[in-house]
């Protein structure tokens, strides 16, 4: 009964998340003058809109169940870059609110497991908190590595020099290839990073809070 709640809290804050992360790429890119996301339906909480089978659900539970670090994706808000008021400026803007959103859900689910477990309450919702921060670190560190269409290339490319534009455009047809490839090859490299990064994470929310 625990693991079928455990995988529960999974599915849940998994897609609850990749909504919020979704929307607040396309509410920033409204902000910086895009319509597309708005056009395209994808300012919406319904789940439909924002999943992508394998990246939010498959991908996600199957780290669940392995043990692993949980990350994963939603299907990309559509950014029309010649609709932004400052071009790649406002590119890296829309990019880094989806991660900026996944940080800030972990460090209040974070704030849920400490007060939670400092008053004595309930497995029940230390469970749900522990999925929250560990899914939202997942996502946030797993969506600013720097390959396209992964939200971190799209903040690289409003800094990098014009040979690394060059390149990362070359290879931006083939970017969920090589993603799937990471994960499938390189998945210890992979879980090395997650779980080192995490943990510095919740040092920082644990010397900012003292909890």
């Amino acid at each position: 009964m625990e693991k079928i709640y455990y995988l529960f809290c999974v599915f849940a804050v998994t897609l609850g998340s990749m909504i919020l992360h979704e929307l607040a790429h396309g509410l920033v890119a409204l902000w910086q003058g895009d319509k597309t996301a708005k056009e395209a339906g994808r300012l919406s909480l319904n789940p439909i809109k924002h999943i992508d089978p394998v990246m939010t659900i498959i991908v996600p539970v199957i780290l669940a169940l392995t043990g692993g670090p949980i990350f994963g994706g939603a299907k990309p808000v559509p950014i029309n870059t010649r609709n932004l008021k400052h071009a790649e400026w406002s590119f890296a803007l829309v990019a880094i609110a989806g991660p900026l959103t996944n940080f800030i859900l972990a460090f209040l689910f974070y704030l849920l497991f400490a007060f939670t477990y400092q008053s004595g309450g309930a497995d029940w919702l230390l469970t749900l908190s522990s999925v929250g921060i560990s899914v939202n670190l997942g996502f946030m560190l797993f969506n600013i590595i720097p390959i396209p269409p992964l939200d971190g290339s799209r903040v690289l490319y409003a800094f990098a020099p014009d040979f690394v534009r060059d390149f990362m455009k070359r290879i931006e047809a083939y970017g969920f290839i090589i993603i799937y490839l990471l994960i499938l090859v390189g998945g210890t490299v992979l879980s090395k990073y997650m779980s080192g990064a995490m943990e510095a994470i919740l040092n920082f929310f644990e010397m900012v809070t003292g909890f």
